[in-house]
């Protein structure tokens, strides 16, 4: 008997041991964790209470940081909006996503976090705060591959009207979509991104932050975010999702708050605009309150996501997964890429930077050196006298830039003026692509040029504010001063904005006289042509246009009223036949292919295209005016009567203008 217990005794201790020795699998492994990521958007590492601010900003984040690990030292690829979260969110550099800029299309056969995870099961929904990230061409095409719910929607109002309506939403507007997402799919695996705006200038918290941080505004926009931030926190935690998520949280750069001469971001790489908060926290906590100090990437947050999640890394991804310095079992070697072609669009340099041991380097017409370590506010240049450290940083960044570089075929930007204003009512100048397509290491050091750039911001904003004459004289103030083809087309624009076409014509033949392969250029001139009736002078230059960019629709459009109006009736009916196959209900065209189809000698097709567009809108008189004309010319007097009848009850203009596709 005593053997047998002895026995049964060495098998539990047996079994005992078994279960202590072998590895638990974590509860995130046996089911997929939900991911969480937050992005808040120009929000500065120096204003986080968790890494070591004392202004009070974050005790959302912060509380959040004690359940997380805390990267100290994390820097982003591209001080903008679409290209920063490319990185973010294909695990890639820009120099291999080629997202360089505003407006730039995300190529479909990127890597990309929410299409991988779909395949693996996963919901997925982004809910982003601004227009920057509005998925419709021209914003941010792309982005929202992979995404089941893709929660944008920003339309295009009048400029003047409440931005929190128009360009971008509010923080807690955001997190209330999110969460009412959220509970409809509480049972997951889920990917939900959040991005908060709500830092961006002008700076326009909602009370109490904005009387609270009157007389710092920036702060305010934070401390408000922070509140959203916690709304959505503890919401998680009441429908007890927040435990076993992975939450992620990052800024896609910073505000720069007049260092280096720069107002607000874009064109600068120092650490006001490039160093960035990040914590993440694992599920259930696992190196709660981990601390890590080396220098690490937003290229490395997508292949940390996937590698939490038991998911393969794509080949592609360029990051590194961070889970390895989390466990202490892996160190890095410390280098940082970043890059600005924003200043390109001024006709300036682009900058590239590169963070090594000690130094931050940035590639310039004038190099700059930095010794981090002594002059962490990146004031004293040693690159004159360091010319062996900027050398080897050099010839480093251009072996990083060799190593991860694409020659993928980059996707067309498209055309859209719409859109251009828009961005520029955030502050942005917009490209229409083809700039970026020169060398973008030619041109003047941005350096030199720092205050063009905050005028230009500053006049985009007063232009947004319905100071229109304050911002045009600003904007001559920068011609000026710098006398370039895109400034010229941005002081055609503003006058086409206050209708004043005739001052708007010589500006934007200067532009265009400067640089002649600008489509942007040669659109706005066709249309100011147009709108001053010069259709003589605006033919060739629309012809020229659609010669470039066979799919922009609405040059076409304007060639078929010119045509139209200069009896060329052939072309005409061409061009409305063109516009009718991209837009099969576009009024304007059936009224002017109805009426040259008239006039050239076929009444009948006219009457036909004629009828589509009453049909299409049978409340617009032109349409029965026209109508009446076609019947006349057929002596169809009784019809033609009963037409111009209509006409006159929906209100029509019985000038010779009035009767003209506007």
């Amino acid at each position: 008997m005593a053997e047998i217990r002895w026995a049964l005794s060495i098998a539990v201790l047996t079994i005992s041991w078994i279960a202590t020795a072998v590895p638990k699998t974590p509860a995130s492994k046996i089911r997929p964790p939900n991911i969480i990521l937050i992005t808040l958007d120009t929000t500065r590492a120096d204003r986080m209470g968790f890494l070591g601010s004392k202004r009070g900003l974050t005790p959302n984040l912060d509380s959040l940081a004690k359940q997380s690990v805390v990267f100290t030292r994390t820097y982003a690829q591209v001080p903008l909006t679409p290209p920063s979260h490319a990185s973010i969110l294909t695990g890639t550099y820009p120099q291999f996503h080629h997202v360089n800029d505003m407006q730039a299309p995300l190529a479909s056969d990127l890597p990309y976090a929410p299409e991988i995870l779909r395949a693996r099961g996963y919901r997925t929904a982004a809910f982003v705060g601004s227009i920057v990230m509005e998925p419709r061409a021209p914003y941010a095409p792309g982005f929202d591959r992979g995404f089941d719910t893709y929660d944008a929607g920003f339309e295009n109002e009048e400029l003047g009207e409440d931005r929190h309506r128009t360009v971008q939403r509010r923080g807690t507007e955001v997190v209330r979509h999110a969460l009412a997402w959220v509970m409809k799919h509480p049972r997951g695996p889920f990917f939900v991104w959040v991005h908060l705006y709500d830092a961006h200038d002008p700076y326009d918290p909602p009370e109490p932050y904005k009387a609270r941080y009157a007389s710092a505004p920036y702060d305010g926009g934070i401390a408000y975010e922070d509140a959203a931030v916690g709304n959505l926190l503890r919401n998680l935690k009441l429908r007890g999702l927040y435990d076993g998520a992975l939450i992620a949280v990052m800024a896609d750069h910073g505000e720069s708050l007049g260092a280096h001469g720069e107002e607000t971001h874009g064109v600068f790489l120092y650490d006001e605009t490039i160093h960035v908060p990040m914590l993440i926290k694992l599920p259930h906590a696992l190196a709660a309150g981990r601390q890590i100090d080396q220098r690490v990437e937003l290229v490395d947050v997508l292949p940390t996501l996937l590698d939490e999640a038991g998911i393969a890394i794509p080949h592609e991804v360029q990051g590194e997964s961070l889970l390895g310095l989390i466990k202490g079992e892996t160190e890095r070697d410390g280098a940082a890429y970043s890059e600005s072609e924003y200043p390109h669009h001024f006709g300036w340099s682009a900058l590239r930077a590169l963070r090594s041991d000690k130094y931050l380097y940035v590639q310039a017409p004038r190099p700059e050196l930095y010794d981090e370590l002594v002059d962490p506010r990146a004031e004293h240049n040693m690159a004159p006298v360091s010319t062996a450290v900027s050398d080897t940083l050099a010839n480093q960044l251009e072996t990083l830039r060799r190593k991860t570089s694409s020659n993928r075929q980059v996707p067309e930007a498209v055309l859209d003026m719409t859109a251009q204003a828009k961005l520029g009512a955030l502050g942005y100048m917009a490209s229409d692509g083809r700039s970026l397509k020169t060398d973008p290491a030619q041109g003047p050091d941005p350096k030199d040029k720092i205050e063009i750039a905050n005028m230009i911001h500053r006049a985009e904003m007063l232009q947004q504010d319905r100071h229109a004459d304050e911002s045009i004289a600003l904007l001559e103030q920068i011609i000026a001063k710098n006398p370039t083809s895109v400034f010229y087309t941005k002081l055609g624009t503003w006058l086409m904005r206050q209708q004043d076409f005739q001052k708007a014509v010589p500006a934007l033949r200067k532009a265009l006289e400067m640089d002649p392969d600008s489509t942007g250029t040669r659109f706005l001139l066709g249309k100011s042509l147009l709108a001053i009736q010069d259709y003589a002078e605006a033919i060739p230059v629309l012809e020229n246009l659609v010669a470039k960019v066979p799919n922009a629709v609405e040059a076409h459009s304007f060639l078929e009223l010119a045509y139209a109006q200069t009896n060329r009736l052939q072309q005409a009916i061409m061009e409305c036949r063109i516009v009718l196959q991209y837009d099969p209900e576009d009024v304007g065209s059936y009224l002017i292919l109805g009426q040259s189809l008239a006039r050239s000698g076929d009444p009948h097709a006219g009457l036909a295209e004629l009828k589509k567009a009453a049909l299409l809108q049978p409340e617009n008189p032109i349409a029965h005016l026209w109508l009446a004309e076609v019947y006349d010319q057929m002596g169809q007097n009784a019809l033609a009567e009963r037409e111009r009848m209509e006409a006159k009850r929906l209100g029509a203009d019985p000038s010779p203008q009035g009767n003209r596709k506007q």
